[in-house]
């Protein structure tokens, strides 16, 4: 990799913390610069605009997420084993310091249209796709019922993971995690064969 795009990919990863807590809204091109101890100018050489930068963090963020929930999982057994392995990769990066992207950018780029709201909602139709392949995998593997409607389990696993998300972050219940995982298995047990 070339040392121009190291430093981009270092800018976009404060860029990614900073927005962690403050939305991608609240990254600037002059807040960046001073988080990554850069000028405005070097910054600006790199994503000649705020919505340019935004886009940039939506796909080194989607990047990040699976090289750091999806591959893992995806190295795993077919079936079952997959989808647990995958939902305890999203758990785990749900509790990151600052929380999720992904979630921040749905909240505020859901109503504005424009290039950030259509990469955001891509971006979420992408997450639920591949958890109705991951689910598919289970029915082929004999895990789940041939009959499993595998869109509606990949819904209902990612609410799961939004409420996991919401009592875990938002309410700091200590049985957050212990209730997810009761809430997944009871979804997977009503759809076996």
């Amino acid at each position: 990799m070339r040392k121009g795009e190291l430093t981009r990919q270092a800018i976009l990863d404060v860029a990614i913390r900073m927005a962690r807590y403050s939305g991608l809204s609240g990254v600037t091109i002059g807040s960046l610069a001073a988080a990554a101890d850069m000028s405005k100018s070097g910054v600006y050489a790199h994503f000649k605009s705020k919505e340019a930068l935004q886009l940039a963090c939506m796909e080194r963020n989607a990047e990040q997420f699976s090289d750091e929930v999806f591959r893992p999982a995806l190295a795993k057994p077919r079936g079952i084993t997959r989808l647990q392995a995958l939902v305890e990769n999203w758990m785990d990066w749900y509790s990151r310091p600052g929380g999720c992207l992904f979630l921040a950018a749905a909240a505020e780029f859901d109503d504005l249209p424009g290039p950030v709201h259509d990469r955001m909602v891509a971006e979420q139709r992408l997450l639920l796709d591949s958890l109705a392949r991951i689910a598919a995998t289970a029915v082929a593997e004999g895990e789940l019922a041939e009959d499993t409607d595998v869109f509606q389990v990949a819904q209902e696993v990612f609410g799961v993971l939004l409420s996991y998300n919401w009592m875990s972050r938002i309410l700091s219940y200590p049985d957050a995690a212990d209730r997810a995982w009761a809430a997944f298995h009871r979804l997977i047990d009503s759809h076996r064969t």
